[in-house]
């Protein structure tokens, strides 16, 4: 069978979003990524807000859920409400992936839709830290001092979230099909691979 469902997920500054935008378009097939977020939120009545400021970040720092629950007014009643934006948002990868093939960028979609056998689970990684480095100051504005920082954060961010919802390990190579280093390959070469697999 085909893989008609594209699943990407990736070290922070990797270049793997970037990768699902070109696959997205020349496969011309949906691309879902932060739009996910505001899917998700309006069909279940939960804050846009409150979905971003939740989105892959660290589910398992008490200090993180303290603040957010403040910020928001939350009441007790609601300290589930990780919990409940999860399964927010795995019911919109769920339903749109039922939809027909697309790009979906991480949120623990290769463990959301593991009982499909249509689908292929990537991970994006870049062993050249400069690079990683330059795309972050490039694309997020990030200062290039700051960068090194920033880059290690979000991806204990995104490691402490995949970690938290799944039985896996982000980032662990049996985790996926997969596994695709920027630094060596480009992006172009990435793309090839991963369409010549979809066929």
């Amino acid at each position: 069978m085909s893989k008609k469902i594209i699943l990407i997920d990736r070290q922070y500054g990797s270049g793997g979003r970037e990768i699902g935008k070109m696959l997205s378009e020349n496969l011309d097939i949906p691309f879902y990524d932060g739009q996910m977020l505001m899917m998700a939120a309006e069909k279940f009545g939960l804050s846009h807000n409150v979905m971003k400021e939740y989105d892959e970040k660290n589910v398992k720092s008490m200090i993180y859920m303290i603040a957010m629950y403040s910020d928001y007014g939350m009441e007790d009643s609601n300290k589930l409400l990780p919990q409940k934006i999860y399964n927010a948002m795995a019911q919109t990868i769920t339903k749109l992936a039922g939809e027909g093939p697309c790009v979906i960028m991480g949120r623990c979609a290769d463990y959301i839709l593991s009982s499909r056998n249509d689908c292929l689970s990537i991970f994006v990684y870049a062993s050249d830290m400069s690079a990683r480095i330059k795309r972050a100051v490039e694309v997020d504005n990030v200062p290039e001092k700051e960068a090194p920082g920033y880059i290690k954060k979000r991806d204990k961010q995104r490691r402490e979230y995949y970690n938290f919802h799944t039985d896996g390990r982000w980032g662990e190579a049996t985790n996926y099909d997969l596994c695709l280093n920027t630094s060596t390959l480009g992006y172009e070469a990435c793309v090839k691979v991963i369409e010549n697999l979809c066929k």
